[in-house]
């Protein structure tokens, strides 16, 4: 019986990547134009956001998602959820309709075909690298000041399978204050259960998600209140995380 298990987990994370690639290669013609100016990234987002809805509905991934705040057009934010899977990417895409820009790791960017868009739509950042780190701020700024949003993934990268919700580093709570943005926080229940990063695991089901009440960053500063700030958002993720544990 349990090898059937493991031929069922090996085509799944097949069938995975074969649906990655269909949209873009269909819809190749139109992201390549996208992404050719800055100014048209709001095109690219939305079929972004149709890519998205491909990959999970393909995949069997039903979205349940809650909104305590909703976000206004035309305004920017700054996204933040926990990470434990590839599919928080695209639940984050299909969860938040306001064209904002994801801050990812740099390694991601040498997957074939998805890493070209990435490298090219994501603000890239190598954590080993103080420039890098510091480029990330100035890009950043640059989208906010476009009106577009910003989305990190706070851990700083995916958690450990033993762990509910790694610490949080200081990044996204930084820009949020310097930029006097509100933080939007995002609990995602399941994607470690239906996609973790573990290759012999997965299946069809549920994904919840809870957008919570904004947090106001009017007024803060950086030495008063980014410890504060990150604590809070970190707590609001966690004690959500715990209660969709208690209520499976």
């Amino acid at each position: 019986m349990k090898i059937f298990k493991y031929i069922f987990w090996v085509l799944y994370r097949v069938w995975f990547y074969i649906l990655v690639a269909i949209p873009i290669l269909v819809l190749l013609p139109f992201l390549l134009i996208s992404i050719l100016k800055e100014s048209w990234y709001p095109y690219f987002f939305k079929m972004a956001r149709i890519w998205s809805k491909f990959i999970l509905i393909g995949m069997g991934f039903r979205c349940h998602i809650k909104r305590d705040e909703v976000p206004k057009k035309n305004k920017s934010y700054m996204f933040i959820a926990n990470h434990t899977s590839m599919t928080d990417i695209m639940l984050m895409l299909v969860t938040v309709k306001n064209p904002f820009v994801f801050v990812g790791k740099k390694e991601l960017s040498k997957m074939p075909l998805f890493g070209f868009f990435y490298k090219r739509t994501c603000i890239l950042v190598d954590r080993g690298s103080m420039r890098s780190r510091h480029a990330v701020f100035e890009q950043a700024e640059r989208r906010l000041q476009s009106g577009l949003s910003i989305c990190i993934f706070p851990e700083g990268g995916v958690s450990e399978e033993d762990i509910l919700l790694d610490q949080f580093k200081d990044g996204a709570f930084r820009l949020a204050i310097n930029h006097q943005i509100p933080i939007v926080p995002i609990t995602f229940a399941d994607n470690k259960k239906r996609f973790s990063f573990d290759f012999f695991s997965g299946s069809p089901g549920k994904m919840r998600v809870h957008v919570h009440k904004f947090l106001c960053t009017k007024g803060l500063t950086l030495k008063d209140d980014c410890k504060t700030l990150k604590e809070e958002s970190r707590n609001i993720i966690l004690n959500q995380l715990l209660l969709f544990k208690k209520n499976k």
